[in-house]
């Protein structure tokens, strides 16, 4: 008997997967015969990974999240393209993303996932209780790397687009738009707008409560100034420092920074 209850419970616990398999298989044929493409055919290999991690992990909630960042991040490259380009300020490949922007950008939301899942599972072992406050503090950093990174990204894409000036963060000396830790006032308004609508979605299918939209923003708002301060000053110095790493330390921090400040607030309320 207790043999059969473990078997029904692993097929419980992997429907979600099947699921996951199917949908991004699916979506992933689709990419593959679209004309117009988001992702390298590697990124679409890397995207269909992190597609099924995502929802196996936290189901179609967090695959929402992901889902809205990739769409609304993509199309917010788009813009300006061709004026980004005459001026030698566009993302290469027209913007498609490979494997390097997908985890770049994904990371440290799928280190998160895989973290409730791993608490979920010890919990639903009975080997200890299910920790709440961790699962819940680790979907606030899952809604807020996204928060983070869509932030850099409309801030980036909107300010080489429409920055009428663009200033380094470091000295507030005006330089050319495309700058690397060049900040403006039309970029900095749309990253803040972009981290606010990943963070109202995030808390509209469940993943965060209202206190953690505004952790988020926060958050969002502290690591896009930090990624533009390292841009400034230390990128260019190591060669191994890629854009795509500095995404991945930006959106960690994102995370962190909405942890740590929510963290904080409970033990204030406690």
């Amino acid at each position: 008997m207790q043999n059969s209850e473990l078997f029904f419970n692993y097929l419980s616990w992997s429907n979600p997967w099947l699921v996951a398999i199917a949908l991004n298989t699916f979506l992933l044929a689709i990419a593959t015969i679209a004309p117009k493409k988001l992702l390298t055919p590697a990124g679409q290999f890397h995207g269909w990974v992190l597609g099924v991690l995502i929802w196996g992990c936290l189901g179609w909630q967090g695959y929402a999240v992901v889902m809205f960042y990739f769409l609304v991040g993509s199309g917010v490259t788009r813009i300006g393209k061709a004026q980004k380009e005459a001026e030698g300020i566009a993302e290469k490949r027209s913007g498609a993303r490979g494997p390097e922007n997908v985890w770049g950008s994904a990371l440290t939301a799928t280190l998160c996932a895989l973290g409730v899942l791993a608490l979920s599972i010890l919990g639903d072992t009975g080997k200890m209780p299910v920790p709440q406050n961790a699962i819940s503090l680790l979907l606030l950093g899952y809604a807020a790397s996204f928060c983070t990174k869509l932030s850099d990204t409309s801030a980036s894409e909107i300010g080489k687009a429409y920055g009428s000036r663009t200033f380094l963060i470091t000295s507030l000396q005006p330089v050319p738009r495309g700058t690397e830790g060049a900040v403006s006032l039309e970029g900095t308004i749309a990253g803040i707008v972009g981290s606010i609508l990943i963070a109202l979605l995030s808390w509209a299918v469940g993943l965060i409560d209202l206190t953690g939209i505004v952790f988020c923003v926060i958050a969002a708002f502290i690591a896009t100034n930090i990624e533009s301060v390292i841009g400034a000053t230390v990128q260019s110095k190591f060669e191994w420092l890629t854009n795509e790493v500095v995404n991945f330390f930006n959106t960690l921090i994102g995370a962190i920074a909405a942890i740590v400040l929510a963290a904080t607030w409970r033990a204030f309320l406690a």
